[in-house]
C-alpha cells in the first residue's frame, strides 16, 4: 500500500467553519478516510475530519507561499539595531 501524505489526525481548540464540498470530492474525502483508516489500523469515522490537516499539509508544503510569507514577516520587522 502507497504511504499517505497525512498523519495522525490530533485534536485542537477549533473554529467553527461551514463550507459546501462538490459531491464529488466528498466521496475522495471519503474514500481517503477509509484508506487512512486501513493504513492506521484505527477508524476514522468521519471524512470531513480530514479537511484541517490536509489544509496545512498543503499549506506547509507550498514553496510559493513560504516564500511569500516569509517576504511579508521581514517586512514588517523592524530594523536591527547596530552596536
Amino acid at each position: 500500500m502507497a504511504k499517505l501524505k497525512l498523519g495522525p489526525i490530533t485534536d485542537d481548540k477549533p473554529v467553527k467553519v461551514t463550507v459546501e464540498l462538490p459531491a464529488a470530492l466528498h466521496r475522495d474525502l471519503a474514500a481517503y478516510a477509509d484508506a487512512l483508516s486501513r493504513e492506521q489500523g484505527r477508524p476514522i469515522t468521519d471524512p470531513v475530519k480530514l479537511i484541517v490537516p490536509m489544509l496545512e499539509r498543503f499549506i506547509a508544503t507550498d514553496r510559493g507561499f513560504s516564500k511569500t510569507r516569509r517576504d511579508r514577516e521581514s517586512a514588517h520587522q523592524p530594523p536591527s539595531a547596530k552596536d
